[in-house]
C-alpha cells in the first residue's frame, strides 16, 4: 500500500468522524435500523476473505471446511470452545488427508 492511499483512507475517515459530529442526531432514527448489523456484515466479511482468498486469486482448502464445520456448530449453539476445537480438528484433519 502506498502512502498517497494511506493519506486518502486517512483522510476519508477523518471526514466521516468530522460529518458524523457536525450531524448530531439528525440521522440516528433513520439509520438506527441498520447500525446494528454493521459489526456483524463487516465480521462475516473479513472471515470469508480470510477463508477463501489468497492474495488475488481465489482458494478452497481445508480452511473452508473448518469454517462450514464452525458454522454448523455455531448454528446448532455449541459453546465456543467446542467451535474453535471443532474448526482446528476439521482442518487439520482435511490437511492431513490431502
Amino acid at each position: 500500500m502506498t502512502w498517497t492511499a494511506v493519506l486518502a483512507i486517512s483522510g476519508g475517515a477523518y471526514l466521516f468522524k468530522a460529518v458524523g459530529v457536525m450531524a448530531g442526531n439528525r440521522f440516528a432514527t433513520t439509520l438506527e435500523p441498520v447500525a446494528g448489523l454493521v459489526p456483524a456484515a463487516l465480521f462475516s466479511a473479513i472471515i470469508v476473505i480470510m477463508t477463501v482468498a489468497n492474495g488475488t486469486s481465489l482458494v478452497f482448502d481445508a480452511r473452508l471446511v473448518g469454517v462450514g464445520l464452525a458454522v454448523v456448530a455455531v448454528w446448532r449453539r455449541a459453546p465456543f470452545v467446542v467451535v474453535v476445537l471443532l474448526a482446528i480438528a476439521a482442518t487439520a484433519l482435511v490437511r492431513l488427508l490431502a
